[in-house]
């Protein structure tokens, strides 16, 4: 039987917003996570998509990055398996959990 790996979404601009200035970028959150993560469960198959809130490409994208712009939102927004799991400064305890918990 094969995994089906773990959808890990960041949504995320090139400007920061402002109340997350003292924050890595999106980007760089997302490159942090995706290297902690992958460290934490070797063995788990985990994805890892970026998408920028001022260019998204698919329907369910522009729903949330829409949703980002209309202040609902902190970014960088994470989802898990198209879940929220963190927004505006993401701790890597809590997603560790929230792994652990989608790949019992």
């Amino acid at each position: 039987m094969t995994m089906k790996p773990v959808q890990i979404t960041i949504f995320g601009a090139e400007q920061k917003c402002a109340s997350c200035i003292h924050l890595p970028s999106a980007k760089e959150t997302m490159e942090w996570l995706e290297a902690a993560l992958t460290r934490k469960f070797p063995d788990k198959k985990l994805a890892f998509t970026y998408v920028d809130i001022e260019d998204p490409q698919s329907q369910e994208e522009k729903e949330w990055a829409e949703a980002i712009l209309n202040d609902e939102y902190f970014y960088p927004l994470v989802l898990i398996n198209g879940e929220v799991s963190a927004e505006g400064d993401p701790h890597l305890p809590a997603l560790v959990k929230q792994i652990q918990a989608v790949t019992v």
